[in-house]
């Protein structure tokens, strides 16, 4: 795990690819905290771009496609995103295979919304760092970052490796500020932007 940190994953969606398991957080839809915060704020996408991190079988993409957004959606794991394509034939989300320690440099502030469900606290604690920077990045001038997160509680061990609240607050990094952090229960759900007028570089 260690030395792949990806490996992980890469034997569950292998497994469920072949009936021999299934995949424990598919919901068959989108994260509900997320759902019910593009709800509250009566978010449309009207063209504009969206990236969804770790994007999995593409429950999350495909409800943020269906608010407007134009799309892209990565997982590290290609047969996860292979799975999406399946899942969802004809769909408007571009799924794509990429690192989020090692982003295409193109993604750099160029997403009008950035949705990150589950994916930092599926690394291992040593990567939350460098991996919260990075999703950051993604956000545009003007642009919205939404996190949804489990709860650290202090149990060692992992996968998952929940977050405390400093890492919470970690996403306002490189110009990202802060909206809220909230707590509801073991989830936490953040609203970060990147104040308008600045570069897209």
């Amino acid at each position: 795990m260690a030395d792949d940190p990806t490996a992980f994953f890469a034997q569950l969606y292998a497994a469920a690819r072949e009936g021999e398991g299934a995949i424990p957080w598919d919901r068959g839809g989108p994260r509900e905290p997320f759902a019910e915060w593009a709800r509250m704020r009566g978010v449309g996408g009207d063209g504009r771009r969206a990236l969804v991190v770790g994007a999995g079988l593409g429950g999350d993409a495909e409800f943020t496609a269906s608010l407007g957004f134009s799309t892209v959606a990565f997982d590290a794991v290609e047969t996860a995103v292979e799975m999406a394509r399946e899942r969802h034939p004809g769909s408007a989300v571009s799924y794509v295979v990429a690192d989020v320690l090692e982003p295409p440099a193109k993604w750099r502030r160029a997403f009008d919304l950035v949705v990150e469900c589950l994916t930092v606290q599926s690394l291992p604690p040593a990567l939350h760092a460098a991996a919260t920077e990075r999703i950051a990045a993604f956000v545009a001038p003007g642009g919205t970052l939404i996190v949804v997160a489990s709860v650290a509680a202090g149990t060692p061990g992992g996968p998952p490796w929940p977050l405390t609240r400093a890492e919470i607050g970690a996403f306002a990094t490189g110009g990202v500020r802060t909206r809220f952090i909230e707590r509801a229960g073991a989830i936490w759900r953040a609203e970060f932007t990147r104040p308008a007028g600045g570069s897209r570089r």
